[in-house]
């Protein structure tokens, strides 16, 4: 028998398993009825950097919401001070009458509707709320809004009535990027409750049945193989949480955001280079001609390890990218369930611990994010550390040190959070390594943070040379700009708190730790499990440490911490140390569960715990998730593949402002691997902008006598982004110093003539 997994015999849950099939056949039908229906909900939303109207979007998608949250969500929690946003679309109607509309916003926003201004809050200031009213009859109405943020505080709001009545959030079920009718709108609703209480309830009758009935399938797995089972179950949850993703994840994907494409992008460059010429791994194709380019963002290179025998075998950049993202998941979740596991003795503990660090707000806030997706080893490092504090040996110091070098591989963010973390969950076990123990545990900890440097030296490197020579590094003032506030720990994407409470909430970036979790957190803390327990205590620190920094320069000490430790630098957004926060809960969540299941009666625990089980699966439910189709990299880059000491630029050169435009052209390199002009990072290099100087006037004659100078040999010119009054490939046609390649419009190769 596992630990912690005691069960009641003969339960009479155990008949009513056609319950379950009906259950499960209703979902699917469910879900095959609302894909039928092909009704996207929501609003086309484009993002701009300025906000100035004009320029090209920097995100385009479909957003479920018009919210300060939702553009967080959209633009990955980071939005620029300054920068505008739109959404339009149709509004389905079912009742003739007088409508009113509001907005409250910081700064500017206007509504619009079949092309009348109904809502004018423009201009820059504070938050205001701003009214009007219109009549509308049944059917789709055209909807414009618009936003500006001039700087500062940001807040955007919208909502409506109907004669008479109190306003209320506009229902993001009622809008569409095209023309649907109210009667398909509210079926797709209906479907889309309908699917989600289904699911609920599924999920519900499966965990009453492992923990009531002792004789399931379920059970039996836990208890022969409790790690696999385990894992197999949080592949499962990384399935569902991300759906439809798993449907057909070679052809969907968020590239409609410039940092999915860039770490795609970066998976593919480490799976190609390493192999061939490691010691020039961060020597990346782009921004020709600097060096260690890929020390401009995160290199990922964990990631890059599990994605890599995928691309060997010819998978897509974009279908490694989605396994190895569900993969993360998974695996922070299963990670998180095996320290819990050893801690605590019980399974359900664990694998509620498990779902909350695996599935919460942060993590489903940043799918385009793959860094913030592997948090796995945070956990086993923070085991190791503890193991090492109660036997100070060899074995534990090495397992620190590899579990926290690996943390550090996946992400520089998760290595600066890991550190700051261990260091703080250390601080509240002095008894560990004060007194006649330190002559143990110092040489210990040494031999550990020296591994850990050796292994990490080679890869902090190129970022040490990035920073030196390219003034690579952020201010207090950047920090400051991106630092947490009080309503990110009350802010989540999830659709059962986005229609309870959370999409009230103006702010960037989602913190919200769950209810599940803050509640049997608290019961460790009331009950001062947190405090008795060494290893709860450990995680109660490593979230007060994760909490206090996310306010980055509004905590105090911050600014001098921030010049005393170097690593702290290379964090421009603060506000995710909160992951740390997110991970603390989640583990001393399953110290709360155990003490809870203590104290219940017996009879009283399995109906507690399938409801803790639900609510972790449910809570940060996003599903389904707007993906963007992928359609493949044209075939017109492969003329390049077998072409020696080719120097490409892609045309038309976007400014550095709109730089974000070159990831898909990062992309579509992939195919060749050849030196670009192009490219798109963290950090862009002066080097690019002198660039843009020389070049930005293509096709006039001094931009191609400037590519001559640079040595480019090859140009892809997209042709539907010039201006339409201008033919370009007529004009390039007759330009001597090009010859023609190969097209597959809108793309055109071209050859450039040396200079005889």
């Amino acid at each position: 028998m596992v630990p912690g997994l005691i069960g009641v015999k003969g339960s009479p849950l155990a008949a009513p398993r056609p319950w379950l099939i009906a259950l499960v056949a209703l979902l699917a039908g469910a879900a095959a009825a609302r894909s039928a229906l092909q009704v996207t909900q929501g609003l086309q939303a484009e993002y701009f950097f300025d906000a100035q109207p004009g320029g090209d979007p920097a995100v385009a998608l479909v957003s479920p919401d018009i919210s300060t949250a939702q553009i967080a969500a959209d633009w990955n929690g980071s939005p620029p001070s300054a920068f505008r946003a739109r959404w339009f679309g149709y509004l389905a109607i079912r009742r003739a009458g007088e409508y009113a509309f509001a907005t409250t916003s910081d700064d500017g926003s206007t509504v619009t509707i079949d092309g009348q201004l109904v809502v004018d809050n423009g201009g820059v200031h504070g938050p205001r709320e701003a009214h009007g009213r219109i009549r509308l009859e049944p059917g789709s109405h055209f909807v414009l809004v618009d936003y500006s943020q001039a700087g500062g505080h940001a807040e955007m709001r919208w909502a409506w009535a109907r004669e008479g009545r109190s306003l209320a959030p506009v229902p993001g079920w009622l809008l569409s990027p095209r023309r649907v009718s109210y009667e398909r709108a509210a079926i797709a609703a209906l479907l889309d409750r309908l699917a989600l209480t289904l699911l609920a309830a599924v999920a519900l009758l499966l965990a009453w049945l492992t923990i009531k009935h002792t004789h399931g399938p379920v059970w039996t797995a836990l208890q022969a193989r409790p790690r696999a089972a385990s894992l197999g179950l949080f592949a499962v949850l990384a399935i569902v949480e991300t759906w439809p993703l798993a449907t057909d994840p070679a052809h969907l994907s968020r590239n409609d955001n410039g940092d999915t494409v860039l770490n795609e992008w970066t998976l593919a460059w480490v799976a190609h280079q390493a192999p061939r010429a490691p010691f020039r791994l961060y020597d990346a194709n782009i921004f020709y001609p600097e060096r260690d380019t890929l020390a401009y963002s995160e290199s990922m290179i964990v990631q890059s390890a599990m994605a890599a025998p995928f691309l060997w075998l010819g998978a897509s950049p974009v279908l490694a990218y989605n396994l190895v993202l569900m993969a993360g998941f998974a695996l922070t979740g299963w990670a998180a369930a095996l320290v819990v596991a050893r801690w605590t003795g019980d399974w359900i503990a664990a694998l509620i611990s498990g779902m909350l660090a695996g599935f919460n707000a942060h993590t489903m806030s940043r799918l385009p994010h793959l860094q913030a997706q592997h948090g796995e080893f945070l956990p086993l490092a923070l085991f190791a550390l503890d193991a090492l504090l109660r036997e100070p040996r060899a074995a534990n110091a090495l397992r620190l040190a590899v579990w926290f070098a690996l943390q550090g591989l996946t992400s520089v963010y998760l290595l600066v959070f890991t550190a700051f973390g261990l260091a703080g969950a250390a601080i509240v076990r002095p008894d560990a390594y004060l007194g006649p123990r330190a002559r143990r545990v110092a040489p210990m900890v040494a031999l550990a943070a020296g591994v850990a440097v050796v292994a990490l030296t080679p890869f902090l490197l190129p970022y040490w040379r990035a920073y030196r020579g390219q003034g690579m590094t952020r201010s207090v003032a950047d920090a400051a700009q991106y630092a947490a506030n009080w309503s990110d720990y009350l802010t989540t994407p999830a659709r059962l708190h986005g229609w309870l409470w959370s999409r009230h909430f103006t702010s960037f970036t989602s913190l919200f730790p769950g209810a599940a979790g803050l509640g049997l957190a608290a019961v460790a803390v009331a009950t001062r499990v947190a405090f008795r327990d060494a290893r709860a205590r450990m995680c109660l620190a490593l979230g007060i440490v994760g909490f206090v920094l996310s306010f980055g320069p509004k905590a105090p000490g911050y600014a001098a911490l921030f010049d005393m430790v170097p690593l702290l630098h290379a964090v421009r957004a603060p506000s995710r140390f909160g992951y740390l926060v997110i991970i603390g809960v989640a583990l001393l969540a399953g110290f709360g569960a155990v003490e809870l299941r203590r104290r219940l009666p017996a009879r009283h625990w399995a109906p507690m715990a399938s409801l803790l089980i639900v609510l972790a699966i449910v809570e940060p439910l996003a599903a389904p998730l707007y993906l963007a189709p992928f359609t493949g990299v044209p075939l017109i880059y492969d003329q390049l593949r077998d072409v020696p000491d080719a120097l490409v630029v892609e045309l038309p050169f976007p400014t550095s402002r709109a730089v974000f435009h070159n990831a898909k052209y990062m992309l579509n390199s992939t195919r060749h691997w050849k030196p670009m002009l192009n490219g798109y990072s963290g950090f862009v290099p002066g080097s690019y902008h002198e660039h843009f100087a020389q070049i930005s006037s293509f096709p006039a004659a001094p931009a191609i006598e400037a590519l001559r100078r640079l040595k480019v040999t090859h140009l892809f010119v997209h042709t539907e982004a010039f201006h339409p009054d201008v033919d370009i490939i007529q004009h390039l046609a007759r330009e001597p110093a090009l010859t023609e390649v190969a097209r597959e419009l809108p793309v055109v190769l071209y050859r450039l003539r040396e200079i005889q």
